[in-house]
């Protein structure tokens, strides 16, 4: 049975002074993408529609949301965007930049050809 080593206030070697783990992010993806989605929304006025990305970055989260950017009739013309969020290990919000423009059902490209 492995031992974790523990400083006096019974805290595992690698907490940070904060308090805060060097080894992963405190949340997980789904309330990383939840949180994100919510301020994403809060920032730009627009309902997010889904969560289309999340990694593990840096002890925090990158979340990419897309949003309906222009409602058109018929909705197949509809303007989307796609938000990256980056939160930090307990969620709060450290930046968020709108990644890309473009229709619904059209090719999306990262913008490199792919």
């Amino acid at each position: 049975m492995a031992r974790t080593s523990r400083t006096k206030d019974n805290e595992p070697d690698d907490a940070k002074a904060d308090g805060k783990s060097t080894s992963s992010p405190s949340l997980g993806a789904a309330k990383a993408a939840r949180l994100a989605a919510e301020q994403v929304a809060e920032l730009t006025s627009r309902e997010p529609i889904g969560i289309v990305g999340v990694e593990a970055r840096d002890g925090g989260w990158r979340v990419d949301i897309e949003v309906i950017e222009a409602a058109r009739i018929p909705s197949s013309t509809d303007m989307l965007a796609t938000y990256s969020a980056d939160l930090d290990a307990d969620g709060a919000l450290l930046s968020c930049r709108r990644a890309s423009r473009y229709l619904r059902g059209s090719n999306y490209s990262n913008g490199d050809g792919s």
